[in-house]
């Protein structure tokens, strides 16, 4: 073996047993007062969400879920992070949402809740990540073009 395939080898070998390449170890990431919080988005809806140990209560832009989500499936579809880790009445949920509409709002509270649970539990993040809740879907809605009616809708057409 030549010297050149040596030196060749060792620098692989070096490469190998390097820690800077070694996968990132997560860490909890609280605030003061012991909570975590994330950012959630989906469509134009942008919800900021704070998490802490509690008995469950959800607060939504100072109102209670059941008051702000009326339909059961919106309900639903905010707290699956918490029904699919097991964690539903072990924490209280504060939200500050605003822009889009319900459904979007819904979305980007799943969202943010999500990256909550994972800044507080990082033993969480391959659960939610394999479900798809930690990534932003990112459809929003087409904008209109001149000259057609809608995004892509035409004019109807005439013959005279």
């Amino acid at each position: 073996m030549s010297e050149v395939q040596a030196q060749g080898l060792e620098a692989l070998a070096s490469l190998s047993s390097n820690p800077e390449n070694a996968p990132v170890e997560r860490v909890q990431q609280l605030d003061k007062y012991g909570r975590a919080y994330a950012t959630g988005k989906r469509k134009n809806a942008v919800a900021r969400v704070w998490i802490k140990p509690g008995s469950g209560k959800w607060i939504i832009n100072d109102r209670a879920q059941e008051v702000y989500f009326a339909r059961p499936v919106l309900r639903m579809m905010i707290a699956q992070p918490l029904n699919l880790t097991d964690r539903a009445s072990q924490f209280d949920v504060i939200v500050s949402v605003h822009g889009s509409g319900l459904s979007g709002q819904a979305g980007a509270i799943r969202h943010g809740l999500s990256k909550a649970l994972t800044y507080y539990e990082p033993a969480l993040r391959p659960a939610l990540k394999a479900a798809g809740f930690l990534t932003r879907d990112s459809r929003v809605v087409e904008r209109k073009k001149y000259g057609r009616a809608k995004a892509r809708r035409s004019f109807q057409f005439s013959k005279r």
